[in-house]
């Protein structure tokens, strides 16, 4: 699972955390720097108009006269135009930020997401990552863009206020001020208990998320199995779960903005009883009360949005705590071996790697679980093609996977031609290694764009001729668009054979060094197994080869076969070697050769 796994006790305001999304912002600075002073000037305005009222009453209304009284239209109406702009320009630039930043965070994430090793994506859930990239992102650059606009206006608005406020009467003044200590600790009670809870909430939608993908994927097993029903009740319990946590958070924010508002009623009513006493008596004029009264309310407006924009941060920061987590992942060539000078030149993309692979007492395991490999030791020389076979567990897959640095050694070091490969830059490292996977991943386009995925920059008849070698050709001429088919997400309106040649053909056209065949024929017909043993050994020649094999059949020309047995060779030596021992692979190999006899009986029948 994703590290969640924030601290739900830590419920304060996190500055630092929020000061690392600032750096977003940066790119936007022209417009930054032009919403901040039109917020400032939208303050200024906004605490002006009072200040006219009181200018109106006690030069026009008490006196009741209109002398000079165009000018004040003009002044108004001025101000009146100005401030109307000044909301156009807002909404556009605040709309720009946001949507920039959401821009900038999600292709940022999505960079990371690139460039995370695989033991990252073995314990994370494809929905926890969606909520980050989505539904967190879209809320951070909201609360950043648009608090900025509404903070900006708050402090400056209540600025002016308290200015307009002192110059008419100091005295009522401090009615005012003394409401905003009352306010401060109010905020911070509630900011506590919001935080905790809307953290829960984030946590929950992630889980739901990771479900409802879940449930998508898993769609025709649910329906083989029968368990719709049961899955439809569970996803019902997680999102009562989610409704009950919003409830509360809601109602935590519902409750924290009354009470604010009601403070400011109170300071308006007690202003209302002492201003009006002293406009009886004429120590304050009727134009300074009615700017007092309108100055109580509205100071406590920015006030409240200020305590709403505590309030959205406060739940904000959850999902942005979440998404720094995902953004400050160690990439891979970030571990502390890579981080050395790497001995290769990075520039020298032309560089080409021989194939000679070693392991050098070796040892791995997955996270805290138990030793897959202990103190490993293998040589392979350059050209050689090694079969790796034993039970499920024995530790294939993990010796391949180290090769291709999708996993570090826990101990111990592979060296490449000599160099320990952590050395290597990965884009040279993974230049020279093909790897084809027991169930090859095609990406929603076209035949001929997979197989470009193997060399960016190959021809037409680069990829044609990728296809031939690899036995592909045909079959792709014999669709309706050939090589311009679209394979559909995942490939999936090909056969899994098809799919694993034009994956052969992927890594032909990169032309590597070495090459890995996890399982490559273990799921596919007879003829196109065929097809691909033929295909595969035209492409191992000359190339240093890792081929793990479900049908021992098809590794019998091997070079080297190695028998794993707990994370340890066993037995070492080619088909004939091995088949003298009368071991191990002697035993699997009769095992299988007789439940292939078996098969072929029954299927006679």
């Amino acid at each position: 699972m994703f590290e969640e796994e924030v601290d739900i006790k830590k419920t304060k305001i996190n500055v630092s955390l929020w000061f690392k999304f600032f750096g977003y912002l940066g790119n936007y600075k022209p417009h930054l720097i032009g919403l901040l002073i039109i917020m400032v000037v939208v303050g200024l305005i906004e605490a002006t108009f009072p200040f006219l009222t009181k200018y109106a009453i006690d030069n026009f209304v008490v006196p009741r006269t209109f002398d000079n009284f165009e000018i004040f239209l003009i002044i108004f109406g001025t101000l009146v135009v100005v401030q109307s702009l000044n909301t156009y320009l807002l909404m556009i630039l605040a709309g720009r930020i946001e949507n920039g930043m959401t821009y900038d965070i999600r292709n940022q994430a999505y960079k990371k997401l690139q460039s995370l090793p695989l033991s990252f994506f073995d314990s994370t859930q494809t929905g926890f990552v969606m909520a980050r990239i989505l539904s967190d992102v879209q809320k951070i650059s909201g609360v950043l863009s648009w608090n900025i606009v509404d903070s900006v206006w708050g402090i400056s608005s209540m600025s002016f206020i308290l200015v307009y406020l002192l110059i008419l009467n100091w005295k009522m003044a401090l009615f005012v001020l003394c409401a905003i200590p009352v306010i401060f600790v109010v905020s911070m009670y509630f900011q506590k208990r919001i935080l905790s809870q809307y953290r829960k909430v984030r946590k929950i939608n992630s889980e739901i998320t990771g479900s409802f993908n879940e449930g998508i994927m898993g769609a025709k097993t649910a329906k083989v199995l029968a368990v719709e029903d049961m899955m439809v009740d569970d996803f019902k319990v997680q999102t009562e779960e989610m409704r009950r946590a919003s409830i509360r958070g809601a109602v935590l924010s519902a409750v924290y903005t009354p009470i604010v508002v009601s403070i400011g009623s109170i300071v308006t009513a007690i202003l209302l009883v002492y201003g009006g006493k002293n406009a009886y008596i004429g120590t304050v004029s009727f134009g300074t009360l009615a700017a007092f009264i309108s100055y109580s309310i509205q100071f406590f407006e920015p006030v409240r949005e200020i305590a709403r924009i505590i309030a959205d941060i406060v739940a904000a920061q959850a999902a942005a705590e979440r998404v720094l987590d995902l953004l400050e992942k160690e990439s891979e060539g970030e571990s502390e071996g890579e981080k050395a000078q790497s001995y290769i030149d990075t520039k020298s993309t032309d560089l080409r790697i021989e194939g000679t692979v070693v392991f050098d007492d070796v040892s791995f395991r997955y996270s805290k679980g138990d030793w897959v490999l202990r103190h490993f030791n293998l040589k392979v020389e350059k050209g050689q093609t090694i079969a790796i076979v034993g039970e499920t567990g024995a530790g294939k897959s993990t010796i391949v996977n180290l090769i291709g640095r999708f996993y570090e050694p826990t101990e111990g070091t592979i060296y490449i031609d000599g160099i320990d490969f952590r050395k290597i830059p990965l884009s040279v490292l993974r230049r020279n290694i093909g790897y084809v996977l027991q169930t090859p991943h095609l990406f929603n386009g076209t035949i001929e764009d997979n197989i470009r995925y193997g060399k960016l920059d190959a021809t037409r008849d680069e990829i044609i001729a990728a296809a031939k070698l690899v036995n592909a050709h045909e079959f792709i001429m014999s669709l309706e668009n050939g090589y311009e088919t679209n394979v559909g997400e995942g490939g999936s309106k090909l056969s899994t054979g098809q799919r694993q040649l034009i994956s052969l053909a992927r890594v032909v056209v990169s032309n590597p060094r070495i090459i890995i065949l996890d399982e490559a024929t273990s799921s596919i017909d007879a003829y196109t197994e065929h097809l691909i043993q033929d295909a595969i050994h035209k492409v191992l020649y000359g190339r240093t080869s890792f081929v793990i094999a479900h049908r021992l059949s098809t590794i019998r020309s091997a070079d080297r076969i190695l028998v794993l047995e707990n994370g340890k060779i066993v037995e070492d030596g080619t088909h004939e070697e091995l088949m003298k021992l009368r071991g191990h692979y002697h035993r699997l190999y009769i095992q299988q050769f007789v439940y292939d006899k078996e098969e072929k009986l029954l299927s006679d029948i």
